[in-house]
Order: C-alpha cells, then structure tokens, then sequence
C-alpha cells in the first residue's frame, strides 16, 4: 500500500489502523480454536513461526534500515518501530545484529526537531510506535537515551488538556482543553481534529515502557478519556464511571473508539463496531447504543493495568467480563476481519499485562470455560503463516493487506505469547 503514492498513503492514513466496520456476523460467543499438533507443542510451533517470520522480515528490509519504506514519501517510521519489537522476540536475534541497528538508525534518522518520530504526517501515532521499540533495547546508546527523552516530551505535549502545547511546525498539534472536556486526556492521529482511544493506547503503552511513572499527571488525564471510552454507566456499587450521554444505562462494560466523531460532532461517542446493540435501562426502556468491540476493549482494558489501575478495580474488572463473552480469536470481535492483525496484539498485550494464563472464555450455553489464551494465539497465527514466513492477508483496512504490517504485528503478538 506504501507504494501505491502519497494519495493513497493519506487515506489509508486517514481511517487508521485498527477502525472502521463493514456488516460483519455477531461472533459466537466464547468461539474456540484449534490447539496445535500435540507431536510439536505449542513452543515448538511458537519459535518455528517466530524465525520463519524474522527470516522473512530480513529478506524485505529496506537498504536505508526501514520496512515498508515509501521512497517517494511520507513513510511510516511505525512499521519499522513495529518490525524491531517483533524481531527481538526472537532470542536468537541480538541488538547488534546489523538488522536491528540498520532499523534503530533508520528511526532515529525520522525525530525531528520537536522530539517526535515522524515523517510529515501521523506524529503521535509513529512516534509512540517507535518509541516502544527504542525503550525496548537493552543496550542504550547516549543517542537512543537522547531520542527517547525528547519523544516523551513531545507526546506529553500532544495530550488533549491543560499541558498541550502547540510546538513550532508540528502538525495537527493537541488543544489545551478542561476536564469537563470530552476530548480531555486523549491522543489523536490528529487528522480528524479529536483524540481516539487506539492512539491513546499506544501512547499510553509508549510512556510506561520508556519509564514514565503511573503517578504522572499524563496517566491521570489518560484515565478520564479511557473512562469515557468505556460503555459502561456504573460501577456495580453505583460509582459513576461514564457519565457521557451515549453511556447512560449502559451495562457492557467494553469500550468503543472515541468521546467523539470529530471536532465538530463532540461528545456523541464512535464506535467502529459493526451496527448498534439494544439494552435495557433500570427502567425497563430498550435503547439503542453504541456497540463496544474487541480491539478497543482489550486496548482499554491493557491501558487501565499500564496507568496504574489493580487488577480488582471495577473498571478493569467488567472489561475482563466483556473479554470473558466475546472471546474469540477467529475475528476481532463487533468488527469481524477488519482490524484482524492488530486485535491480536492487543489481545496478547492485554492478557499478559493482567498477569493470568487463561481467560475465562462463556459460552452461548453461558458455562464458563477457561482457555489458554497463548495456546489459543500461537494456534490461530499458525493457519495464517505462509510458507515464506509473511502472513496471509484476510482484509484490506487499515493497511492490513501490507505483509510487512501484519507479519510485524504477528512478530509482536507472539512475543507476548511465548
């Protein structure tokens, strides 16, 4: 897709990875998977995939260091930041290996004067990205220390509310706003002029892995925005956790995209999720509501635990509920194959962060199986790889038709099950 010009570059840009529905089934709830060939293991599946993936990814790198590399430009320095969090799963692959130098070069060759890791177009979302993979190094240059810093200050800056700052030539940059809000405490691509919750996630993840402490006032603005991002009006001793119009009677407790359509439509909710859903108010009333979905629940969910919020904390606690209904690897749940790829790095970030081997899976019979949630991944990717090592592409959106892109998003997805 990277190839296809700068025209198709800014759509495909403008929708963003991981959003927007087609008309795709309800998923049946608690849907299993098949477990690999006992003969093998799931380790020995595991790390067959992960040097075939890394192989590939060595064959396809760019002679500058990057991948996916629009020599016409803008590039996205993301998947290159992506490519080096996936290849470094693989324990046979050492930092200096000239792979992973040629790509740490490469990004740091794309901060720009204002601390963001960018070219031209989607700041916050390759910087937050690239900042990921350069806190992930266990060697440090003085160089990788410096560019972290600035990248940290730069996305601060970026945060809707009181600190935004508008810095010299940064485009699409953040507005000072209160709490009261709806764009308070979120990130955005910046190209529909409101925050959204799979940019703050990323940001979020970027800031605890480089070293940012939960107490930062970062984390506490981020907490109102994913609140409001939660469909869910009450915590179940009447606590108020979404106050938001669209959430009001709302028991899901999944999440939806944004607090907002863009900047001029505030405060309605999104949801990328295919259709609405009917619930019933303490009432009795039946209305109609935004339909919360997989990969932003489990983006939420794994933002919650990286801000600092215990794992018995209501909030989390009905995410997991959500997670528990609509478990399921053979889609993203509400979107079906869109955004496939990417619900599985959520999905695997998600439960390793909660710190439990399996997810207690509910059946449509409601019985409550618990599944090995690593199993059940490794298994699934592994009717996906192709025999060069890529990923098969099951969709078009988001750039997910880019072997590069999913094989990097399979690489980090497999990292967190291993």
């Amino acid at each position: 897709m990277l190839n296809h010009g700068f025209v198709v570059l800014i759509l495909a840009s403008a929708t963003a990875i991981g959003q927007a529905p087609h008309e795709p089934p309800e998923p049946a709830l608690g849907a299993l998977v098949a477990q690999p060939p006992k003969d093998e293991g799931a380790a020995g599946v595991h790390d067959r995939m992960v040097a075939s993936a890394v192989a590939y990814l060595r064959s396809v790198q760019h002679a500058s260091g990057g991948w996916s590399v629009n020599e016409n430009g803008p590039t996205f320095p993301a998947i290159t930041g992506l490519a080096v969090q996936g290849v470094l799963g693989d324990a046979s692959v050492r930092e200096s290996d000239p792979m992973v130098a040629k790509a740490v070069a490469f990004m740091l060759s794309k901060q720009q004067p204002d601390g963001g890791i960018y070219d031209r177009i989607l700041p916050t979302y390759n910087t937050a990205i690239c900042l990921t993979a350069l806190a992930s190094l266990q060697h440090k240059t003085p160089e990788v220390l410096a560019a972290i810093g600035k990248a940290q200050e730069f996305l601060k800056g970026l945060q809707y509310g009181e600190g935004a700052s508008a810095l010299p030539g940064t485009p699409n940059p953040a507005e000072r706003v209160g709490r009261e809000h709806p764009f308070y405490g979120g990130w955005g691509y910046g190209n529909h002029g409101r925050p959204d919750l799979s940019n703050t996630a990323f940001i979020i993840e970027a800031l605890r892995a480089s070293g940012v402490s939960e107490q930062d006032a970062v984390f506490q603005r981020a907490l109102v925005f994913l609140q409001r991002c939660q469909m869910v009006e009450k915590a179940p001793d009447g606590t108020v956790i979404n106050a938001m119009e669209y959430a009001k009677g709302s028991r899901q407790g999944g999440f939806i995209y944004a607090t907002s359509v863009n900047k001029d439509e505030r405060g309605v909710g999104q949801s990328q999720a295919a259709g609405v859903i009917e619930e019933t108010l303490d009432d009795g009333t039946k209305v109609s509501r935004l339909r919360a979905y997989g990969s932003m629940t489990y983006s939420g969910f794994k933002s919650y635990l990286y801000a600092g919020l215990s794992r018995n904390d209501p909030r989390v606690t009905l995410a997991r509920e959500w997670i528990g209904r609509h478990y399921t690897l053979e889609e993203n749940p509400g979107a079906g194959t869109d955004g496939l790829y990417y619900y599985y790095v959520v999905f695997a970030r998600a439960n390793e962060a909660f710190g439990e081997a399996t997810v207690p899976a509910v059946g449509a019979d409601g019985v409550v199986t618990p599944r090995d949630w690593r199993g059940d991944l490794v298994a699934r990717l592994a009717t996906l790889q192709q025999p060069d090592g890529s990923f098969r592409s099951v969709d078009d959106r988001w750039m997910e038709n880019n072997p590069v892109l999913i094989t990097a998003y399979s690489l980090v997805a497999l990292r967190h099950a291993k």
